[in-house]
């Protein structure tokens, strides 16, 4: 095609062209240099605990996260429970921005760079919300106790017998919701905090139990801690085995693969 041309007007054309190749490199490194050199997520320390947020599940009732709540304030932590939007059956998603909001103050309030975050049931999926969106970064450690990670056929059931009783949540909560399968779609406990789930064999309201399972979290069922234990679903936020875990693995230092040699160290 430039054989055609006159000299000048195929200088003219080269020109032209060179000039658009130096606009299309410029346009790519403008997009692409930043990705390549923006600092990968890094894990959160855990060298200086500090507030508890502790978010309730679906209902929203927070008298039994309080009993623990008291627990860790009496074990010296600042413990804080989070009420959330709608009782608890609202969009979770909705929740997960009042948790935000709420470790925000937290942090403002106590000078502190990071807090524990212990999701109950619900409460847990809510935290893990919040932390995909930007609160992994704020999080030393997330806790996570009997939570539906992969849904509960309880939710499932209610929504194919009795769909108007089963409001926003209770959907969230089935086990092929779009919710869930968007959290679950890649990293399930994604870099800054370190992970920790804890759940009872014994669980009714989440079924099956080993939902609350979460790949990259130290994974820990109340049986293997007392094989005896026969602690249900909504017995979790109070039982003293329970809330001696809770404790355990919220402490200072990195959090600890308990087992039948602290049982009734922890249940006292």
């Amino acid at each position: 095609m430039l054989a055609g041309l006159s000299p000048a007007r195929r200088r003219l054309v080269l020109g032209l062209l060179a000039a658009l190749l130096v606009g299309a490199l410029a346009v790519a490194a403008a997009v692409l240099v930043p990705r390549l050199t923006t600092d990968a997520p890094v894990p959160v320390s855990q060298a200086d605990p500090g507030p508890v947020l502790l978010v309730p599940g679906y209902g929203g009732s927070t008298t039994g996260l309080q009993a623990l709540a008291d627990v860790l304030t009496a074990a010296g932590r600042d413990a804080t429970v989070v009420p959330v939007p709608g009782d608890g059956t609202g969009d979770l998603e909705a929740s997960a921005e009042v948790l935000g909001q709420a470790v925000d103050a937290a942090l403002a309030r106590t000078g502190a760079s990071t807090v524990d975050v212990v999701g109950y049931s619900a409460g847990g999926v809510v935290a893990r919300l919040w932390a995909a969106d930007g609160g992994a970064a704020q999080a030393r450690r997330i806790l996570t106790l009997g939570s539906p990670h992969h849904g509960t056929t309880v939710a499932d059931l209610a929504g194919s017998l009795a769909p108007d009783q089963c409001p926003t949540a209770c959907q969230q909560l089935e086990t092929s919701s779009d919710l869930l399968r968007r959290l679950n779609a890649g990293d399930e406990t994604p870099t800054g905090p370190t992970w920790v789930s804890v759940w009872t064999q014994d669980d009714q309201t989440v079924t099956p139990p080993d939902s609350a399972r979460l790949d990259g979290a130290l994974n820990l069922t109340v049986q293997s801690v007392c094989a005896d234990s026969t602690v249900g679903h909504g017995q979790l936020p109070t039982d003293p085995l329970v809330q001696g875990i809770v404790v355990a693995e919220l402490a200072s230092g990195q959090p600890v693969e308990l087992g039948p040699a602290d049982c009734a160290r922890l249940s006292s």
